[in-house]
């Protein structure tokens, strides 16, 4: 099975002026591409060159870091995009907001918690919210490490690798976070995956 480059669940112009469309042209066309042309590379004519996405992720974790660090790039890039909507963010709804609201307290004591997970991840790397057992947890993992080998669900991701903000935010990664939870965040997404 050929991994391929999802589309984007819409145009790269519908999340401007937060997220330009200079910054898709980078991130998802050349980043998001590149990681899925090198997985590609990486499992041809081998074990895992009809496996999924995530049993390759699942397979290389701890046995071929080259791998694991591009394919699990793929999955979480598409995450990524998913997690954010145009006309998104602020407060959440449906059930995400009932378990935020007993995980965290409020929503602005998640938001302050997502925040600071992002803001605090030194270099390269992800903010999450997951579901673990019965309640929300916010996570920060470096570089292209992934929630999806940790037993949790993963409902929504951040990207704070510096190439998903530089271009619109330059070196103000605390701006970027606050306009993700306040305009981007895609609370629709975080419901379907907690179903």
């Amino acid at each position: 099975m050929t991994i391929s480059l999802p589309d984007l669940p819409y145009a790269k112009t519908a999340l401007s002026p937060h997220i330009s469309e200079e910054t898709f042209d980078y991130h998802y066309a050349k980043h998001h591409k590149a990681y899925v042309d090198k997985t590609n590379e990486l499992i041809a004519g081998g074990k895992l060159a009809n496996a999924s996405l995530e049993d390759i992720i699942r397979e290389s974790e701890g046995q071929n870091q080259a791998l694991f660090n591009n394919s699990a790039q793929v999955w979480n890039h598409t995450f990524y995009w998913n997690s954010m909507r145009p006309n998104g963010g602020g407060k959440p709804h449906g059930d995400v907001a009932s378990m935020i609201d007993k995980s965290f307290g409020s929503y602005e004591a998640f938001a302050k918690a997502f925040a600071d997970a992002g803001a605090t991840q030194f270099g390269s790397g992800w903010a999450w919210l997951v579901k673990a057992g019965d309640k929300l947890e916010v996570r920060k993992t470096p570089n292209a490490e992934t929630p999806l080998t940790k037993n949790v669900t993963p409902l929504i991701t951040m990207d704070v690798w510096e190439h998903a903000y530089y271009v619109d935010y330059r070196n103000q990664r605390p701006k970027y976070i606050s306009t993700f939870l306040d305009k981007l965040i895609n609370w629709d997404f975080a419901n379907a995956n907690l179903k």
